[in-house]
């Protein structure tokens, strides 16, 4: 089993946690026992069974079992809390390790494969599978256990006692196995069309929380509310389809317990009235009949935990099975002798199944420079920065960093000497100074307020109601997008990387925004590599080094006045920009 396999770490307290369980249902099923030996004293008293052992006295006999009676019930409870601890810890354990190992694994999948995933079924996978395995582990795997012991334990005394009842009692037992069966390999592929659904289900709710101003905005609240009925009724018909079958199985697992109980009792009673048993044991086998058989009318809802926490193992295991595409070099690249001279030598790259967007691209980097990139929306130029973070690989040439293949760099050194601010800016639910500190989080408050002056950004947080102890919430949604872009620049500024990458900073930004961050840029940019990815040009003119891609080319390379003069693409896009001003 893929799941026992996966706990090969936890055998010692899967092994201890099993025999408790052992130990458990055979101090469980003692006092009927007990029960039948003391109606045996009453009936026999002398030449009761307790009498061969030495005590013959029949009131002796009976404080006897009375000890031995506070002994088992005080063991079944000691083992009954042992059981417990042990599977509910594991369970614990387990389900700890896993989801930080799906987790820990699913940061090292590349970008193309969360391109092709929902954040809902994700954290589905993570949160809602795992706890599927929990609850099994919390009850349904000492339910399995004990009923084999059960089976094993009473078994053992019917057939002491009476071979033949024994066999009339056991005669439900394949019967119910066999229906357990038949009901596992009829709900596997039912379970597994539940978690399906759920994670459809979690996908549309994440995707609409998300979402929630569009929705609001364009009225469409009966509409959403609609999709997600239709998504939670398709849930429900999936759950409905295993319950039908885990429902029919207990009426037909009853009636194959009273089978064997009624022989049990109707042929027992005879033997005894005919003198061949003893009352005793008649109690005995009377009593452990209810006590083996009844508790396997739980075994349906035992396998329907199964199947369910199967069914999600499956989906967690095939997460953690997903092969890395990226993988990491063995070279080492300490920060601080990174310099920032960039090389890409006849680099191509195509998205999984599609066109080629970038084609045989060369050109270099001097470290120190700051090299801007501009073209039309889908020229290649984000490609390129994710390129060089190792978020894809090229399929065609190479890149290097100081001389060195990208890929043979490890990738956490490599992407450390990388500070990145994207036009779509991520801040995370905390604080502003933790989200300033994300990427140094041992920078202390002088360190986190001079990266804020360094971007623009301090004046605005000494006015927000905690300053920078204020909760920026979830995505940063309780700023504005100004405020946003700057905040990620200061954060970039206290990593203090060789090389910044500014993946169109100021296209979403106001007037005001855009100068402070014009101004912030002369000084975040001294003695490192920059490249700047513009949509609005006014921010390069100073750079070094312009490239204009083209349907994933470079058509035209130079300083800003230079391309005006060459009046070529970039010139073309000045003038409508310039144009653009004019009219306002």
């Amino acid at each position: 089993m893929q799941l026992l396999r996966y706990a090969s770490g936890h055998h010692r307290q899967i092994k201890l946690a099993s025999l408790c369980s052992v130990l458990n249902k055979l101090f469980d099923v003692m006092p009927e026992i007990l029960i039948g030996m003391a109606i045996d004293v009453v009936v026999r008293q002398e030449q009761s069974f307790l009498a061969d052992f030495g005590i013959h006295e029949p009131f002796n006999q009976m404080l006897f079992l009375g000890v031995i009676t506070i002994a088992v019930w005080a063991l079944e409870s000691l083992f009954q809390f042992f059981l417990q601890v042990l599977w509910r810890n594991l369970s614990q354990s387990l389900q700890h390790d896993l989801r930080l190992d799906a987790y820990g694994h699913m940061q090292d999948l590349d970008m193309a494969w969360y391109e092709d995933s929902s954040t809902g079924k994700l954290v589905a996978i993570l949160n809602d599978d795992v706890n599927q395995l929990e609850r099994f582990l919390d009850g349904g795997a000492n339910a399995l256990i004990q009923v084999a012991t059960s089976i094993i334990a009473v078994g053992a005394v019917f057939f002491y006692i009476s071979p033949q009842i024994a066999l009339m009692a056991f005669t439900p037992i394949p019967v119910i196995v066999l229906g357990a069966f038949w009901f596992q390999r009829r709900a596997q592929p039912l379970y597994a069309n539940v978690r399906e659904k759920v994670g459809l289900l979690s996908t549309r709710l994440a995707n609409n929380i998300a979402g929630i101003a569009t929705i609001k905005s364009f009225t469409r609240e009966d509409h959403e509310l609609e999709q997600l009925r239709r998504e939670s009724e398709a849930y429900v018909a999936a759950n409905q389809g295993a319950i039908r079958i885990s429902s029919a199985f207990i009426p037909v697992i009853r009636m194959a317990i009273l089978a064997g109980f009624v022989a049990t009792l109707i042929y027992g009673g005879k033997l005894t009235l005919d003198g061949q048993l003893n009352a005793g044991a008649y109690s005995v086998l009377v009593f452990l009949t209810q006590r083996l058989l009844w508790p396997l009318t739980e075994l349906a809802k035992t396998v329907d935990l199964f199947e369910r926490a199967m069914a999600s193992t499956r989906r967690i295991l095939n997460l953690i099975a997903v092969p890395i595409r990226t993988l990491s070099g063995s070279t080492a690249l300490p920060i601080d002798h990174v310099k920032g001279e960039l090389s890409f030598e006849q680099t191509s790259f195509a998205y999984a199944g599609g066109t080629e967007v970038l084609h045989n691209i060369n050109l270099h980097i001097a470290a120190g420079e700051t090299i801007a990139f501009v073209g039309q929306t889908g020229s290649g130029k984000s490609t390129l920065m994710k390129l060089l973070l190792r978020f894809y690989a090229p399929t065609g040439g190479s890149i290097t960093l100081d001389g060195c293949n990208l890929t043979e760099l490890k990738i956490q050194d490599l992407r450390a000497a990388f500070g990145l601010v994207s036009q779509d800016v991520f801040l995370f639910h905390g604080s502003v100074a933790e989200n300033i500190a994300y990427g140094r989080p041992g920078a202390d408050s002088a360190e986190i307020e001079a990266a804020a002056k360094a971007a623009e950004a301090h004046d605005f947080i000494l006015q927000l109601p905690l300053g920078y102890d204020t909760i920026v919430g979830e995505r940063g949604q309780k700023l504005s997008g100004g405020q946003r872009q700057r905040v990620s620049i200061a954060r970039a500024v206290l990593k203090d990387p060789p090389v910044l990458i500014l993946d169109e900073a100021t296209s979403a930004v106001d007037n005001e925004t855009e100068a402070a961050i014009q101004r912030s840029m002369h000084v975040i940019t001294r003695g490192r590599t920059t490249l700047v990815i513009a949509h609005r040009l006014s921010t390069i003119v100073n750079a070094d080094r312009i490239y204009v891609l083209d349907q994933g080319q470079i058509a035209e390379t130079g300083k800003h006045t230079q391309l005006l003069t060459d009046d070529g693409l970039y010139a073309a896009l000045w003038k409508v920009q310039a144009g653009i001003k004019l009219g306002n």
